[in-house]
This record gives C-alpha cells, structure tokens and sequence, in this order.
C-alpha cells in the first residue's frame, strides 16, 4: 500500500465571526502562504451571498498584502454549472497557480457536496490539496473550519438533543475533506455556543480520542502535529482517551475525560496530547494546588445553571483552576420540552474536577487577564430535571 504524500503546508480553522481588525490571524494565514504577494484563490461556496462573502474576505486579504481572488464555485450562483466548474481547466489552473486557499462561512454541507460530491474527489478538490501538500495553506472560517476533519457536523440539532442520542450519519454527521488529518475532530463558534456538549458525543460516536474546538475570532494553525492558537479568544482541546462510559445506563455518560482551555500563542503536540502555554503565561502565575506559592483567587463552591451557555465551559475552567475549590459543577437540560418527547426530563450534570496533573497560568501581561489551563477532567451524567422545572410561589 502506497504511503500517503507528506504534507508540507497549513491547515487554518478559524472558529467563525472573523473580525475585519483581527491583523493577527488574517496576517498569519498570508505569512503561511508565503508573505507579502502571497496569491489566494477565495471560495464563497458556503454562503448564501457567495459573491458579497468572498469580495470581502479577497480585500481583507489583499489588505495583507495578498493577491486574492474569488472562484464562482457556489450553488447560489444560478447561472454556473457546477459540474463543469469543478472540472474547469482555466479555474483548476488559478488553484494549483495559488499558494492559499480561504472558504468563507455558510453551510458547510455545500462545501462538501460541491467538492466531494457522494464522497468521490473532483479534480478542483484535488487542486486544493495538491496546494496543501507543496507548502500552500488552507484556510477556512465557520463553515470552512467545519470541513477540516473528516467527519462534521452538517446539520445537528440542538446540542441537548445530540446529548440525548439524536445524531445520525448522513444527517447530523456528515464527511468533511479531513485537511487536519484523521486523529482530530474540529468544531467551530466553540465556547460562544456551548457546543462541547455536542462534540463530545460526537468524538464518542465516531471513534475519536481528540477532538479541538476553536472560538470566534480565533484561529487554530495546524502544521503537522503540532497546533498553535492565534487571535482574540480561546479553545478547548478535549481528549477521550482514557475517558469510560457505563452502558448500563440508558443514556449518553462519561468519566474522566481530560480537557484544556488554551489561549493565543499556546501550542498543542496532538502526537503526545500535550500543551505548551505561550512564554507570556510561563511568565505569569502558575496555578496548581498544593504548591506553596498558590495564593487561590476564588474560594467559593460554583454551580452553573447553564454549563452549555455563551463562556460557560471557559469560566468554569478559568474559575476552578485559580480557586481553592476542588469542583465545578452545572447543569444542561431543555427549559421548555415538547410535551410529546419522551425524554423531556433528561438532563445532564457536567462536573470539571481537579486530578493530580490539573496546573494553569495567568496574566496580566497584555491587560485583561488570560489563562492556560490543563489537564482538567470532566464527567458528564444523565440525570432527572422534573417538569415543569418551577411553579407558582404559595407562601407557607
């Protein structure tokens, strides 16, 4: 069996809402291809205005000094054979010319079917990656970060019924074009949504161990093995791979799954599962209990009501790690169930615990205070929420 071509180029996931200012991530993916006069081949195919979305991501990018320019590969434009485009000599010449190529947000599900119609490669498709693998990047923000593991989510329901067991291949879960590799799931507008709840279960389903989800305005650089964060928030890099689940319960369960929060400038070794912080946090406060120098900033007990809501997950981490608390514990449950679903009273309990290995870092460095935190565990158990939730208040 032939081995697979080294890839010498980069992969960027970009976790959606990508700020026109943001200079560091929109600079980085033009460094990556090459620098000042970098050419860029721009898709707009998610979108539902391909031509407003890809004009705007080709100035920003000549904003960086780039070359840009937009392909008319969408399924909005009524008027291209998409068929024919994809197999367009002149089009599949301007992509194999280009040094990066940059998918702009929309349906990710019309990436896929565009390129990889029924799952067969097309030779634009093979283009791109032919462009990867030279030392070009690939680069792609909401929509474009969801199509860069082999499996996405193409159109899931809310993340309490991926929770429930309401995920399903062709579906809910659907192939992606798999740039990062087969080892890592990536997942996007990430800690404003919430969607570790539905993540996780995914990694579970499909047989993953890792899995990255990356926030808005937020860039994860895959070269390799190695990912670093880029930009103005945060991810989380889960790991499953000593966590259990007990069938005996009749419902989605989990124990032991490690998770960190990391921010820009801190590096993932996805080969050895392991986090660098940034020199800005080495040379702020580390935070590990029972160190001497721990000086705790939070001493109270934490229990969120809504551990899926915007930041949840983030705080609680950031929370538990620089507190004198052993736990963190929420909640996520439907607030207002249909009255005909069977599974209206079931709920999840999440609880972050410190183990032996949970550290972090703090600064101040560059103003509001940033963390790292590592190595935390997470477990996450099907509980019972009675409905109604709450009743008129009778005095006794």
């Amino acid at each position: 069996m032939p081995e697979e071509p080294v890839i010498k180029g980069a992969a960027v996931a970009i976790g959606g809402a990508l700020r026109a200012d943001n200079d560091e991530v929109w600079g980085r993916i033009v460094q990556l291809a090459g620098g000042r006069g970098a050419r860029f081949v721009v898709f707009g195919t998610a979108s539902e205005d391909p031509e407003a979305s890809a004009k705007q991501a080709v100035e920003l990018l000549q904003r960086r000094g780039a070359v840009a320019e937009a392909l008319p590969v969408a399924p909005k434009f009524g008027w291209v054979d998409l068929d024919k485009v994809v197999r367009d000599p002149a089009l599949i010449a301007k992509v194999k010319a280009a040094k990066g190529v940059f998918f702009t947000g929309g349906l990710q599900e019309r990436i896929v079917d565009v390129l990889q119609p029924g799952g067969q490669s097309t030779p634009m498709l093979d283009a791109i990656w032919d462009v990867y693998r030279r030392g070009g990047v690939v680069a792609g923000t909401s929509a474009g970060a969801a199509i860069m593991s082999k499996v996405m989510f193409r159109d899931a329901p809310s993340i309490v019924k991926v929770l429930k067991g309401q995920l399903q291949d062709g579906k809910q879960l659907d192939r992606g074009l798999g740039f990062v590799g087969p080892d890592v799931f990536v997942d996007q507008h990430f800690l404003k949504r919430g969607r570790f709840g539905r993540l996780i279960p995914a990694m579970r389903a499909k047989g993953y161990q890792l899995g990255l989800g990356v926030e808005e305005n937020t860039a994860a650089v895959f070269k390799g093995d190695q990912v670093e964060i880029v930009g103005a928030a945060g991810a989380l890099f889960i790991d499953l791979g000593a966590a259990q689940s007990d069938p005996g319960v009749a419902a989605f369960n989990l124990k032991g799954a490690r998770v960190a929060y990391v921010e820009d400038g801190d590096k993932i070794d996805l080969k050895n599962r392991a986090v660098v912080p940034s020199p800005v946090k080495l040379r702020g406060q580390r935070l590990e209990s029972g160190s001497p120098e721990f000086k705790p900033y939070y001493t109270e007990p934490r229990f969120v009501l809504d551990m899926l809501g915007d930041q949840m997950v983030a705080n609680a981490m950031r929370y538990l790690i620089d507190s004198n608390q052993s736990e963190v514990k929420g909640l996520s449950f439907d607030l207002l169930p249909p009255e005909d679903d069977p599974l209206r009273e079931l709920g999840f309990l999440f609880r972050l615990y410190k183990a032996p290995d949970s550290v972090g870092w703090s600064t101040d460095e560059f103003g509001g205070e940033q963390y790292t935190v590592i190595n935390v565990r997470l477990d996450i158990t099907p509980v019972r929420l009675p409905q109604p939730l709450f009743s008129p208040w009778t005095p006794p």
